[in-house]
């Protein structure tokens, strides 16, 4: 598939999706105002992945792949100037309405995520949801590091492609949220290989035992396993390779 191939089939794949997300707003079935906790909470990694961004207020931070806006406004109400963009204009049409909706500003653009259309050194922060497994790391790595400042930080939440077990469970069995655009896979440290030479790189399991949830969502077991998993993976960090997610810090040398 070639590079203008890719990229149009995932547009088309996240403008269908945003094309049934407004036809639930518009049918009242969905709300675009929401608090805080609606997105941080929503799984597992995302409240701790945040705070690795530090301290946003009178930062310039960029939503790196907005999809449906939620953290543009997070973003926004702790203080950011934001930023936000997306390949799909449909999910930028409702990244904008959203924002609006929950009474905060922010601009959002159609973009690339592999030729951005930024200025050198726009962001003091970068903030990214299962977006970069999507990308060409050697074009989407440079154009990244370019418009990150010196001593920025740019924080993703991807899947991951360590675990040979969860590889076979996510190709055959069936759970909800699988849709999935055709080439796209979870990452894996061969992925991070050109990241490396740009960035100082961390990375962070989380959902080892927790990813149970894909497929038994009760929620009190739930609870004990993600304690669990806060416990496993502090004490014994290569654990993280077996985990469904990881949290990529990047910080600009």
């Amino acid at each position: 598939m070639t590079t203008t191939d890719r990229l149009a089939a995932e547009q088309q794949f996240h403008d269908r999706q945003a094309a049934d997300r407004a036809g639930a707003f518009a049918a009242g079935r969905a709300d675009l105002r929401f608090a805080d906790a609606d997105y941080l909470d929503h799984e597992s990694w995302v409240r701790p992945a945040f705070l690795k961004l530090g301290d946003l207020a009178g930062k310039h931070v960029l939503d790196y792949g907005c999809g449906h806006g939620m953290a543009a406004v997070v973003l926004a109400r702790a203080g950011a100037a934001v930023t936000a963009f997306d390949l799909s204009p449909g999910y930028v049409a409702e990244a904008r309405l959203r924002l609006a909706a929950n009474g905060v500003a922010g601009t959002c653009v159609v973009a690339d995520g592999e030729v951005l259309p930024f200025p050198d050194a726009a962001f003091d922060a970068v903030w990214g949801n299962a977006v970069l497994h999507h990308l060409d790391l050697h074009k989407a790595g440079r154009e990244l590091r370019r418009v990150l400042r010196p001593g920025g930080v740019a924080v993703f939440c991807e899947p991951w492609g360590g675990n040979p077990l969860l590889a076979v469970a996510r190709r055959f069995l069936p759970y909800p949220g699988k849709d999935r655009t055709p080439d796209e896979r979870p990452l894996t440290r061969r992925d991070l290989a050109p990241l490396r030479d740009l960035f100082a790189v961390e990375v962070e399991g989380h959902q080892l035992l927790g990813m149970a949830r894909r497929v038994w969502p009760n929620g009190r077991v739930l609870q004990g396993l993600d304690a669990a998993d806060r416990r496993l993976l502090r004490v014994c960090p290569p654990l993280w390779n077996w985990c469904r997610y990881v949290v990529v810090t990047l910080r600009a040398r």
